[in-house]
């Protein structure tokens, strides 16, 4: 009876390494624009738990390994490739753990060491739930968002100028009709005019003449005789008088017919 194939054990050692899945990858310098691709090893995560141990053996599977760095020096001596203690004393490229946040996030950033105490930063990786990025830069990334922001803000004028031409367009449609409405009104057909003055002259020397205004009751004085009696002085310095009463529109409740 054929015995099960039995999946190789991670190591124990801290120092040790797991053994090579797969073809090695070439040892050759990554490039330096590398967002726009990803990596990920199914297989090894299914064999090898994801722990500060074991990230670096498995993103040194990636692309973005740089083959020259220091770290794979200290890993064909089998030392751990992130054991800071011999990473200071060398020169070079090499890669650092800055943030770790098991199983899930595992930062490296690739620095180029002159001294213990100098390191230029070069680039940016992490791992998340197993996939491999690269960082963008932050030129890259305000770039990206200033081109984002001035796509929408370009979109946003386009369509408030597309909204304006339309009210444009309304607004010119109501002032021709309001001008048409205008002009048509203003013109005056005289003929129309002469033939309504005809029918007023005929209609009244057909109509009878107004009768003449009815005379004052006896006895009544009017009002203008005795104001130019007295005088423009007395007019002046006397008290306000009330203004003159009809006496043939307004001749008391008592006289007023009731219908």
């Amino acid at each position: 009876m054929a015995t099960p194939p039995v999946l190789p054990q991670p190591p124990t050692n801290f120092e040790a390494n797991p053994p090579p899945m797969g073809p090695t990858p070439p040892q050759q310098p990554p490039g330096t624009d590398m967002t726009g691709i990803c990596f990920r090893d199914q297989l090894w995560l299914n064999t090898y738990p994801l722990d500060r141990n074991l990230v670096f053996d498995y993103f040194a599977l990636s692309p973005f390994y740089d083959w020259t760095c220091n770290n794979e020096q200290l890993r064909s001596q089998s030392i751990h490739p992130l054991d800071l203690s011999h990473l200071l004393k060398m020169t070079g490229t090499e890669y650092m753990l800055s943030e770790v946040m098991e199983p899930h996030l595992f930062v490296f950033r690739k620095q180029k060491r002159d001294s213990a105490e100098k390191v230029t930063p070069m680039l940016t990786y992490y791992v998340l739930d197993g996939s491999i990025y690269q960082a963008p830069q932050l030129c890259s990334v305000f770039a990206a968002r200033v081109g984002r922001a001035l796509y929408y803000i370009s979109k946003a004028f386009g369509t408030a100028a597309s909204k304006l031409e339309k009210i444009g367009y309304v607004d010119s449609e109501n002032e021709g009709a309001a001008s048409e409405s205008k002009t048509g009104k203003e013109v005056i057909d005289f003929k129309e005019v002469k033939r309504i003055d005809h029918i007023l002259a005929s209609l009244q020397r057909k109509l009878p003449p107004a009768p003449p205004p009815p005379s004052f009751p006896e006895g009544y004085v009017p009002q203008s005789t005795t104001e130019e009696e007295k005088g423009p002085e007395t007019q002046q310095g006397g008290e306000p008088q009330l203004p003159p009463v009809d006496p043939i529109i307004d001749q008391g409740p008592a006289k007023r017919m009731k219908f």
